[in-house]
């Protein structure tokens, strides 16, 4: 059996990670049975076993809406590819800490296929391009409405995201994890190379994050000419602030566990402690949707859950689309993909 170890991560030759005396993370940390890190560790799986649980079924509701019952347009597509993001990182998530609970109780050797671990990659640089893409298009939809609504190709948001997911998956490929199944042990210096430009998009994505979000709260809130916010506004805010604070961790983590060999012998749980945060992260989603927009004039009002997504993704103020379109607000956005 042989193993690679340059930036961190541990990869095997039968493509699999065996849990026997030792507990082995999917970034290569060996967990020791030390009482307290074993408590902790359980409870955070069965945890991150739930909040996957619920969160694949609220996205997959969210994909069922947006995929077959509703028209959609330019940021209902973002949407639903988001929600593909967040369903495919919690299903690796669901499975990995099922293994976990069932080894706890029946002490047997758990093999995870590397697949897996590639997925959960592409999952979660997926949902942070997205998310990034979604940042950008409301910045410019505020920045320059006009050419945004004129000039703006009508297939921009489908393009967009096929561009995103086939970008995350070339470099969830090349990344440590499977680099050393696409080259042989002469061309392997090739790996701390695609690591580099994987820690740099990554990196790239969160500033470009940030700034656009900042830039739209400040020109709707300090901007000369006032901005009406409408229930898009508020889901994106909202989905951008519960990434940088639970999302983000997981990516912070990768980068300082592969570039500057960071062993958390001490915090010994801190990865699972971001796998829980990256759950919920992609739980809340969906929730975020719900909520939303079932909220009319500061009271939840009981609603089917289709008119209640349409209603939270409508881009018009609240005063006209219930003047002129009722709640779902479709008909003025619709075709804009």
């Amino acid at each position: 059996m042989e193993e690679r170890n340059t930036t961190g991560d541990f990869l095997y030759k039968n493509i699999s990670i065996t849990w026997e005396t030792t507990i082995t993370a999917p970034n290569g940390n060996i967990y020791t049975d030390f009482s307290d890190c074993v408590i902790m560790f359980q409870a955070i799986s069965f945890l991150s076993l739930i909040f996957a649980l619920v969160g694949m079924a609220g996205n997959a509701m969210v994909l069922w809406l947006l995929g077959f019952h509703m028209l959609r347009n330019a940021f209902s597509v973002y949407i639903l590819n988001l929600a593909v993001a967040d369903f495919l990182f919690l299903c690796f998530q669901f499975v990995y800490c099922l293994l976990f609970v069932i080894h706890i109780f029946y002490p047997i050797s758990i093999h995870i296929p590397l697949l897996c671990l590639v997925v959960s990659t592409f999952a979660y640089l997926s949902g942070l391009s997205i998310l990034s893409a979604i940042s950008i298009e409301r910045c410019l939809s505020v920045m320059w409405p006009i050419w945004y609504h004129c000039q703006r190709p009508r297939h921009t948001s489908a393009v967009t995201c096929a561009l995103l997911w086939a970008l995350s998956l070339l470099l969830s490929l090349l990344h440590g994890n499977a680099c050393d199944l696409l080259f042989n042990d002469f061309e392997l210096f090739w790996c701390p190379i695609f690591d580099f430009i994987m820690a740099v998009w990554s990196v790239t994505l969160f500033v470009v994050l940030c700034g656009s979000s900042l830039t739209l709260l400040v020109r709707i809130f300090c901007g000369s000419q006032r901005i009406p916010v409408t229930r898009l506004y508020v889901i994106i805010v909202l989905t951008v602030v519960f990434f940088l604070i639970f999302g983000l961790p997981m990516g912070v983590y990768w980068l300082l566990f592969q570039w500057i060999g960071i062993y958390y012998d001490k915090i010994c749980d801190f990865y699972h402690v971001t796998v829980l945060l990256s759950c919920v992260n992609s739980c809340a989603n969906p929730i975020i949707y719900f909520f939303v927009g079932s909220i009319r004039y500061h009271r939840i009002q009981r609603k089917t859950l289709k008119l209640v997504l349409q209603r939270a993704l409508q881009d018009t103020p609240e005063e006209e689309a219930g003047g002129k379109k009722g709640s779902s607000g479709e008909s003025r956005k619709l075709g804009t993909l």
